[in-house]
């Protein structure tokens, strides 16, 4: 049974955030499935408050509402269930490999496609509402020189352009099927599955920055809960809590 594929949409021409309105609509009693699109944000931003770029009609911005009736300790789990969706969704439609940087990054190679914001309202033990913001880089023919390194678009990785509704059902329809996972079978299914996807999660060597200090390690799976687990130089192993994980290139 489809749980967010026929909720309410709204879809701007430009927007600050879709993430805002979406928060406003869900305090004002928005229903689960609600999405809110744009064309444009001035205001775009990721993880950590770090500015989104959103150009005008290149990419898909765009904003979900949902309602899990679970405790707030699983909101990371469900975090990585988005990013196994929209991975899903983009390799589908436009026959790209993605590939998933914990948390909340899909990559294309080393470089980002489309980033994944979850935040959370909660009510006690449970959460109240979950709003899920994601940018994907569709028909961007170039990037600005500061991003070019470590971000890239459908268009350039493929040499075509798509249609973005197109590209939107297909992540609406896999989202869906990851969210339907989360909440029938709980965090250890998403887990598994997001260990099969990703090349991060096993065996590589990574910085975790803006988690207080900078630290480096070996990824080495992930806990029951879906923290991130690096192996330290002198053998201990520690569950990442937060932070941007990024690539240790060798010398």
């Amino acid at each position: 049974m489809a749980r967010i594929l026929d909720g309410p949409r709204e879809h701007f021409d430009s927007i600050d955030t879709t993430m805002r309105l979406a928060h406003e609509r869900a305090e004002a009693g928005a229903p689960e499935g609600l999405i809110v699109t744009a064309d444009e944000q001035t205001a775009g931003r990721g993880r950590l408050g770090r500015p989104w770029h959103s150009r005008p009609g290149d990419g898909l911005y765009f904003s979900l509402l949902l309602r899990p009736p679970v405790s707030p300790a699983r909101a990371l789990t469900l975090t990585l269930a988005c990013g196994l969706g929209v991975a899903r969704g983009v390799g589908r439609t436009c026959g790209v490999k993605c590939d998933l940087r914990w948390t909340n990054d899909v990559l294309i190679g080393e470089k980002k496609v489309a980033g994944i914001l979850v935040e959370s309202a909660a009510e006690e033990a449970q959460l109240k509402h979950v709003v899920v913001g994601i940018g994907l880089n569709v028909n961007h023919e170039e990037l600005p020189e500061e991003l070019a390194e470590i971000a890239t678009s459908l268009r350039i990785e493929t040499g075509c352009e798509w249609a973005r509704d197109l590209v939107l059902q297909s992540v609406l329809e896999e989202l869906d099927r990851y969210y339907t996972l989360f909440l029938e079978r709980g965090a250890p299914a998403v887990v598994e599955a997001f260990g099969r996807a990703s090349s991060y999660v096993k065996g590589k060597r990574v910085r975790v920055e803006g988690a207080g200090d900078e630290i480096e390690g070996v990824t080495a799976g992930l806990n029951a809960d879906g923290m991130l687990l690096l192996r330290r130089e002198d053998g201990r192993v520690e569950p990442v809590v937060a932070g941007s994980v990024r690539p240790v290139m060798d010398d």
